[in-house]
């Protein structure tokens, strides 16, 4: 079995070593938050994966950040953790 290593991608000065959480069992009655870095066709991504998600009966709900070239605003990053059980980023370019 070949070796993975996981990089956090937040902006943290010095990178803390956080232990992976398990994925669920399974999606089923589970929101997954899409959100929208603000980068160069970043909607389209979204726009794909949320068509898959919901073509497999999974509930998604979108978010954008306000600006790509900062973190995230905690409140908006709150507001995800609030509202849906699983999170992607679209990152794209």
């Amino acid at each position: 079995m070949s070796s993975i290593t996981l990089r956090d991608p937040t902006a943290e000065t010095s990178p803390t070593r956080r232990a992976r959480l398990a994925p669920p069992p399974s999606l089923d009655g589970r929101s997954v938050a899409l959100m929208d870095i603000g980068k160069a066709r970043g909607a389209e991504f979204i726009d794909r994966l949320e068509g898959h998600f919901r073509k497999a009966g999974i509930a998604t709900r979108r978010y954008r950040k306000p600006t790509n070239t900062k973190v995230a605003p905690t409140d908006l990053l709150q507001k995800i953790a609030a509202e849906n059980q699983l999170a992607v980023i679209a990152l794209s370019d």
